[in-house]
């Protein structure tokens, strides 16, 4: 039995080497015309360039900005949904997580019309006498977090919801029953329970943020760069494949680090 369960695992294993591993590798490690010595001589530079710095700070502000807004918006949204008694639960989880199902250049143009200088917002705020001309939303920080929030959004509520969910519900009524109001019982009950899946939605959000490159690319300006704009410019623009390797080898790393750092606090979380 245990050597079925091999074999049938053996053809997956094989498209996740070939079709994820080896590329990573490649461009890690052998981008065109160079090795890993040039890839890890560009690797330590990037850490001595003010510019690439400015980038990666940047890139790690945004994601958890990011990361906190989004969790803080959608575990209350999920345990909301989690709780209610409501015949339509279904539905208003369908909606919430609607958005996964269209693309993310077609969520992100939405914002284009509703930032740009003569988009829904600037009229709004022209049109109430608010402000004299449109604010320039776009090409900025501001832009490229609510683009990604609305990216990412639906990703926490659905991770935060599957860990509210396996929380008994009867527990939130022996607390109440012991004279703890709703919040006391959400913040000393329900949070710590979750947790797990708490930390599963932010380590999701995060590693998306920082990798995201159509958001940041379209909603940012040549002044806000991340790094995955900044992996394109030098695959694309440039054509420096020993920089891009290195450029990705940070986000590898980075994204790994904050995997192992949200896995170990699941661990403690657990011990607790």
């Amino acid at each position: 039995m245990r050597s079925r369960a091999v074999l049938l695992l053996v053809p997956g294993l094989i498209i996740l080497v070939v079709g994820l591993i080896v590329p990573a590798v490649s461009m890690l490690f052998f981008p065109r015309r160079s090795g890993p010595a040039e890839v890890m001589a560009a690797f330590g530079s990037f850490f001595t360039d003010p510019f690439m710095l400015s980038i990666l700070w940047r890139t790690v502000w945004i994601g958890l900005v990011v990361t906190g807004l989004c969790v803080a918006m959608g575990f209350p949204i999920a345990y909301m949904l989690a709780r209610s008694a409501s015949r339509w639960v279904g539905l208003w989880l369908a909606l919430a997580i609607f958005p996964l199902l269209l693309s993310n250049v077609v969520r992100t143009f939405g914002w284009l019309v509703v930032l740009g200088s003569q988009g829904v917002l600037g009229r709004l705020l022209t049109g109430s006498h608010l402000v004299e001309t449109p604010p320039q939303l776009l090409a900025s920080e501001f832009a490229i977090v609510l683009g990604l929030i609305q990216l990412f959004l639906p990703l926490a509520i659905i991770s935060s919801y599957s860990a509210i969910a396996q929380v008994d519900a009867t527990l939130d009524e022996a607390a109440r029953s012991l004279g703890a109001g709703p919040l006391r019982t959400f913040w000393s009950v329900v949070v710590p329970l979750s947790l797990p899946g708490v930390i599963v939605a932010a380590t999701l959000v995060f590693a998306g943020s920082v990798t995201a490159y159509t958001t940041p690319f379209l909603l940012g300006g040549s002044s806000d760069k991340m790094l995955s704009t900044q992996l394109f410019y030098y695959t694309d623009t440039n054509v420096d494949w020993t920089m891009a390797g290195a450029v990705a080898l940070v986000m590898t790393i980075l994204v790994f680090g904050v995997a192992t750092l949200s896995s170990a606090a699941g661990r403690l979380g657990r011990t607790q």
